[in-house]
């Protein structure tokens, strides 16, 4: 059986974040809500009049969705920030705080944290983003250790 690579394990999730998350944006674009609007009044103003957080989400699901499918053009021109971990762990907790405040993108913000948990896992181990899409990662990883003996 073959190990898990939780790099790209965690791609996956972050694409179907990122895709919940177009979803979403285009979606509050017409029924604009705020998550916490129970709570408060104070937040309607980031999603009417104008569609401030419906953009921002819009702007974090592409971002998302080209980054974890990039284009081959795009991994040539900008390897290092493809094959950046560190980056990926700052720019989508910002995304799952802008998903999570749209009523309709809490699903979003729930798989992007989700997400992140395991890249942190797989960066813990040594795992690194492979220089091409969907290809093994190249580098330090950690040796399968075998069967638990009881």
């Amino acid at each position: 059986m073959g190990k898990l690579i939780k790099t790209h394990w965690s791609r996956l999730i972050i694409l179907t974040a990122s895709t919940y998350q177009l979803a979403a944006a285009l979606h509050g674009y017409f029924w604009p809500k705020i998550f916490w609007d129970v709570l408060t009044k104070n937040l309607d103003g980031a999603v009417k009049p104008y569609p401030i957080l419906q953009s921002i989400n819009l702007f974090f699901a592409l971002v998302g969705l080209c980054w974890e499918w990039p284009l081959p053009s795009v991994t040539k021109f900008l390897p290092a920030l493809h094959r950046s971990v560190e980056a990926r762990l700052v720019v989508y907790p910002i995304a799952a705080l802008a998903a999570l405040l749209l009523y309709q993108g809490t699903n979003a913000g729930l798989y992007y944290l989700i997400g992140i948990g395991v890249l942190f896992w797989g960066f813990c181990e040594g795992e690194g983003i492979a220089p091409e899409p969907w290809t093994l990662p190249r580098g330090p990883t950690v040796p399968f250790r075998g069967p638990a003996k009881v």
